[in-house]
């Protein structure tokens, strides 16, 4: 099974575009699609902050639902612009507007077609994806071993969000501890939700969030290779928004 696990994309259309063509992919019928069979595997977090969110959405819709030929699980930001879509009540705030905005400026009957075509993603998607007989896990926030295989809703703050402590940083986002190094496991994990500066590997753990939307890189994981292909962001760079580790 050969697979390209793209890494966080929050609306950043043009550098998927370039990536997946870096990738070897062709764009056929407004989907990428590789001459050699491989497919595409999404990470999460398609929406928000960035240019072209719904241009996303529709993509990756007819990649995985209508032509069979790809992979997604949600993200954080993919659960609550669900839940916006099904008319519950949550904050338009941390990037949240700008997909709202795009979404908004629709004419009637196409932010109907997107509302559908989310909200069929979404609820057809699993939690995780479990690929190539379950060696190889891809997860927004990542999985912790003993956890792979469980759905229930500690299992599902712990995708959506990573390993958080209940407590907050003084710009208003969670204290999470750092899971990966602690996976001992076999099973390759790729994982995204905390931009890096480059790819971070630990173990047979990959962070492929390298923020984009920050104005860092778009990256995949190329699988079985176990190698990571990224192009540069054409966004403007944000160094804070860039988690250091020790």
């Amino acid at each position: 099974m050969q697979i390209d696990v793209i890494g966080d994309i929050h609306g950043c259309y043009e550098e998927f575009v370039t990536l997946t063509k870096k990738l070897g992919y062709e764009w056929d019928n407004d989907i990428p699609i590789h001459p050699a069979g491989r497919v595409l595997a999404f990470v999460g977090d398609l929406t928000d902050r960035g240019p072209e969110s719904i241009k996303v959405i529709n993509i990756v819709h007819k990649l995985v639902m209508e032509e069979k030929k790809g992979y997604y699980c949600p993200g954080n930001h993919c659960n609550k612009l669900y839940r916006y879509f099904l008319g519950r009540k949550v904050q338009t705030t941390h990037g949240l507007e700008t997909t709202v905005a795009e979404y908004q400026a629709l004419k009637p009957k196409e932010r109907n077609l997107v509302n559908n075509r989310f909200t069929r993603l979404y609820e057809s998607s699993p939690l995780y994806l479990q690929l190539d007989e379950g060696k190889l896990i891809v997860a927004h926030a990542g999985i912790r071993e003993d956890y792979i295989g469980r759905t229930d809703k500690k299992v599902q703050t712990f995708v959506l969000y990573g390993d958080i402590t209940g407590e907050t940083n003084p710009d208003g986002t969670p204290v999470r501890r750092d899971w990966a190094q602690n996976y001992t496991g076999s099973r390759w994990i790729v994982y995204g939700h905390t931009p890096v500066k480059e790819p971070r590997i630990i173990g047979n753990t990959i962070n492929i969030d390298t923020g984009c939307v920050f104005g860092g890189k778009l990256t995949a994981f190329r699988y079985p290779e176990l190698e990571t292909v990224s192009v540069p962001s054409t966004m403007q760079y944000v160094e804070e928004k860039f988690r250091s580790f020790k």
